[in-house]
This record gives C-alpha cells, structure tokens and sequence, in this order.
C-alpha cells in the first residue's frame, strides 16, 4: 500500500486546515487508518483514528475541534483529517498510517506501533 499526505501548512491560532491522505494499493484489507503526529522532543501521538466500519477516536485533546472520515473506492481509501481551532500545541509534524489486523481489530494503539505503512508526513505550523 502506498500512503500519501498533504494539505499542511501554517495557519494563525484559531485557524482551519484540512489534512488529506491517499492510500492506494492493497485497500480493501484495510482494518484502521489514523492520524499521529510528532512534534520536536515529544514522542509520536495518536491524534484521531477510524476503523473500516466507521468508528472513531480521538485524542482527548482535540476533541470537537478535529473530525476524522474516508472515502473509499475501490483501489484508494481517501483519509481526512478536519482541523477546526488550531491552537500552538497543534504544531507537529502529522502523519497518515494504515493498520491491517488478521482479526479486524480497531487499532487505537497511542505510538502506533500497530501500524506498518506509514506516509512521509506533512507539517502543520500554528502561529500564536
């Protein structure tokens, strides 16, 4: 599977982004896709997942702020990541990961260790 982000990019403290990832390949398998992201001396953190049948997480600290969904095709899976009220601590590098799970388990692990494929992340900076 190849996984692919884009849309970071700087926005001002209360701003919008909206984060896009395409993963194309062996889709159909998928069990979760999720958004992590890491910032300088901090350790990579789950920020909002969701599972083949549409549930959701989210990190309590972007709680009614981000809205995580897909779309998927038949060859591509369309991750999204909405970003409402950006605040400073936002600021990382984010980046899209792809879970396949023998038992189709939802993968909600903080450091992603249950995720093998992984994008090569895109930076978001909010300016305070």
């Amino acid at each position: 599977v190849q996984v692919v982000e884009s849309g970071g990019g700087l926005v001002q403290d209360g701003g919008t982004l909206r984060l896009s990832c395409a993963a194309s390949g062996s889709v159909v398998s998928i069990d979760s896709m999720g958004w992590y992201r890491r910032s300088p001396g901090k350790k990579r953190e789950l920020v909002a997942a969701i599972s083949s049948e549409g549930q959701t997480y989210y990190a309590d600290s972007v709680k009614g702020r981000f809205t995580i969904s897909n779309f998927r095709d038949n060859s591509k899976i369309t991750l999204s990541l909405q970003m409402n009220n950006l605040r400073p601590e936002d600021a990382a590098m984010y980046y899209c990961a792809v879970s396949y799970s023998d038992f189709g388990v939802f993968s909600k692990n903080p450091g992603g260790d249950d995720y093998g494929h992984w994008g090569q992340g895109t930076q978001v900076t909010v300016s305070s």
